[in-house]
């Protein structure tokens, strides 16, 4: 059939690694990649998948999957992700790849604004999901944001308490100190620069209502009620001044034509002698649309930046740029052990919500930790001041910092262990 002979060109051309064995409709076998890499064989199940995945790959594949048209016969999802990634380094040479490209970054220039509606909208489509989902596979504080692994071998949990350590620590919060933190999630950053490093006060702003809720649970579990405030507020609404404000996994929802308006507002809010990290996903290559997969079906007005597109913006706000420290790998780490705890709990994420959720979350992590082991994906923290003379000269600084707060952790565990155990739905 002719359909299958396109289908089995298309692969062909793409630069695939390993060895994909694919089955199309009409039982017709073929085999595409180097021979360097993972083994792996799909089935198509119908014809009408074959035409999706040959007119719109990086959509329809994410789909097929979810809706069990496509189906993984041998290897695993994140063998298939290298498969069809690791080669190209998410480049494949198959022409409609590049149309399509194209047409989603101009189109993310003409359309996309994040304005407080919309902005309000897209985060509820994603982080409002029944909270029970996310204690299936976070770690016991609920940091949904890369992990980082200070040493060899350490699990999640640990990794962690690693990042809101180094967050803590390049950001030399402490006693006294007001606290302004953009995204704050289910609280544990805010929480932990309370408890752990001293600060005086805590205003924690999120535009989820799940995640409010839940965050103000915590500070009154652990009577932090008074110091640590929590509130559903857009950045553009906050006012006041912080000595030191911190944004984590919240950016890469703020969209580019809004940068500037973002980083004036951080100036704004940022005391003469302060200190800002921002903490967000982005890409090392050049400025490009994201996986439309990714903004349709999970973060909707998402937009994974470049420096180049950040750079002007903190530049026109008056910041100054002090550091900047890329995580590479550690994305990818947090993300294989999210989607193994998933894994092992899918019976009770399939309860909440039904199988087919359970394949697109499935694929969600899988593609995620794929974009960071093999294609251009990054974390980067980047350290902003409104002088240039606040922060130390060398990074000496952070590791003593962090050494400081490890020992504060540990006298304060019994404490905090006893409070963690009620505070958030589904925690095990």
């Amino acid at each position: 059939m002719l359909l299958d002979r396109i289908l089995e060109w298309a692969f062909a051309v793409s630069g695939l690694s390993g060895r994909l064995t694919v089955t199309t409709a009409s039982g017709h076998r073929f085999d595409a990649g180097d021979g360097r890499g993972p083994e792996v064989a799909i089935r198509f199940r119908d014809a009408a998948a074959e035409r999706a995945a040959l007119l719109d790959p990086e959509l329809r594949l994410g789909e097929l999957f979810t809706d069990g048209r496509l189906t993984i016969e041998d290897g695993t999802l994140p063998d298939l992700m290298a498969v069809l990634l690791a080669a190209n380094h998410g480049s494949p040479r198959f022409p409609p790849l590049r149309g399509h490209g194209l047409a989603r970054s101009l189109v993310r220039r003409l359309l996309d604004r994040n304005g407080p509606i919309r902005a309000r909208r897209n985060v509820a489509r994603h982080y409002d999901l029944d909270g029970r989902l996310y204690g299936l596979f976070l770690d016991a504080d609920w940091q949904y944001s890369c992990a980082y692994y200070a040493a060899p071998g350490i699990d999640l949990d640990a990794a962690q308490a690693a990042k809101k350590r180094h967050i803590a620590a390049k950001l030399m919060a402490g006693p006294g100190h007001r606290i302004l933190d953009i995204g704050c999630g289910w609280g544990g950053l805010g929480l932990y620069l309370a408890e752990v490093a001293g600060c005086a006060t805590v205003h924690g702003i999120t535009l989820s209502a799940e995640q409010h809720a839940a965050a103000l649970g915590r500070a009154g579990a652990r009577g932090l009620s008074d110091r640590v405030r929590f509130v559903l507020e857009d950045y553009r609404a906050v006012r006041g001044r912080f000595d030191r404000i911190v944004s984590v996994g919240m950016f890469e929802h703020v969209g580019p034509a809004h940068y500037d308006r973002f980083f004036r507002v951080c100036r704004d809010r940022l005391a003469e002698d302060g200190v800002m990290l921002l903490h967000t996903i982005g890409r090392t290559g050049r400025p490009a649309a994201t996986n439309p997969w990714i903004t349709r079906y999970i973060f909707p007005g998402g937009h994974l930046p470049t420096l180049s597109e950040m750079v002007p913006a903190i530049e026109g706000s008056g910041l100054v740029l002090n550091d900047v420290e890329v995580l590479r790998l550690h994305y990818a780490a947090t993300l294989r052990d999210w989607r193994a705890r998933f894994l092992a709990r899918r019976s009770e994420a399939e309860r909440l919500y039904d199988d087919r959720f359970c394949r697109m979350w499935d694929w969600y992590l899988a593609a995620a930790e794929a974009a960071f082991r093999h294609e251009d994906a990054v974390v980067f923290q980047i350290l902003l001041t409104r002088r240039n003379d606040v922060v130390p000269a060398t990074r000496d600084y952070i590791a003593r910092a962090e050494r400081r707060l490890q020992r504060r952790e540990s006298a304060l565990a019994p404490d905090r262990e006893r409070a963690r155990g009620t505070e958030l739905p589904g925690y095990r």
